[in-house]
């Protein structure tokens, strides 16, 4: 709480300072130092950090200082709000979290905004009612019903897959997937992109690649608010911030694995000033391939063998 009060003092501020601190503390953390900031001093830190910060840098320190049920709980509200609704952001949040980090006061208003399989799907994910494990005995049953909903189906019925994707763990999709394959000769993606459309295919699809992999889903997310022109901010500091204390070594595992460079080259290359520098600190480190090579000597091939290591 000193090191930010003096951070602030007098004329001008000490951004470095208030960097290298606040994305060195956890959360739970911020929240204690912002509770001695206030004993200390008598002032909101919040308020004061915000009053001399400014751009994308001031978003990312406020997004830091909020608890994360908070944080998410704003983020879906505001999602909802207004003309139109950002359904990028339900869908990401309601995709990825963990029953218990879900809020049940949202549901009334995802309903009063939404319509449709869609409305029925967010619902569902925000009840909060998934299965624990994976439930032996209805593994080829479920995979049975998706393919008797969709690709066996004049039509299709979209609350067979709403129910069972929305109800079941992730252990338990991922064995359903694999039943679905041989039962249908289809990945189950394929299935949804030709059965379903709009807004409901993109949620039924952000389900499954979390059932796949949590991390390569944000890491796709992230590539795809950086690549091309222009950055996507609002879903970088989102994810970054969300992820930092979750699962953020596994992101940048599956971000090396999937993409011709690493999370914190293509956050150096697409950021500046101090919002990159808060960023790279969150992603915490450089990735990057080391390679083997040997000569098989009684044919001389080459043989290339690459190996992911952190740096």
């Amino acid at each position: 709480a000193e090191v930010l009060y003096k951070a602030m003092k007098g004329l001008g501020t000490d951004e470095d300072a208030i960097l290298q601190l606040l994305t060195a503390r956890s959360n739970a953390q911020r929240q204690e130092i912002k509770a001695a900031y206030k004993t200390l001093h008598g002032k909101d830190l919040v308020d004061n950090l915000m009053s001399e910060l400014g751009g994308k840098f001031e978003s990312l320190i406020a997004t830091l200082m909020t608890p994360p049920i908070m944080y998410e709980v704003t983020c879906l509200r505001d999602a909802i709000k207004g003309a139109g609704t950002d359904e990028k952001v339900l869908v990401e949040i309601l995709a990825s979290r963990s029953p218990n980090e879900h809020n049940d006061d949202l549901e009334e208003d995802v309903t009063g905004d939404t319509g449709g399989h869609f409305k029925r799907m967010l619902v569902v994910l925000l009840q909060a009612s998934r299965q624990q494990g994976i439930q032996e005995d209805l593994i080829q049953s479920d995979a049975q019903a998706l393919f008797v909903a969709g690709e066996q189906k004049y039509g299709t019925d979209e609350g067979q897959f709403i129910t069972i994707l929305g109800n079941r763990s992730n252990a338990h999709l991922r064995r359903v997937f694999e039943e679905y394959r041989r039962l249908s000769g289809y990945e189950i993606e394929e299935s949804i992109q030709r059965e379903t459309s709009g807004t409901l295919q993109e949620v039924l699809l952000a389900v499954v690649k979390c059932a796949r992999s949590v991390p390569g889903y944000f890491a796709d997310s992230l590539y795809g608010a950086m690549k091309g022109a222009g950055t996507d901010d609002q879903t970088l500091i989102r994810i970054m911030v969300s992820r930092s204390e979750v699962d953020m070594l596994d992101i940048r595992a599956e971000f090396r694995k999937r993409f011709a460079t690493s999370l914190h080259k293509m956050i150096q290359g697409d950021t500046s000033g101090d919002y990159r520098k808060a960023l790279l600190l969150l992603c915490g480190g450089d990735d990057g391939y080391w390679t083997l090579v040997y000569i098989e000597n009684a044919d001389a091939k080459s043989i290339s063998l690459s190996v992911f290591l952190p740096k």
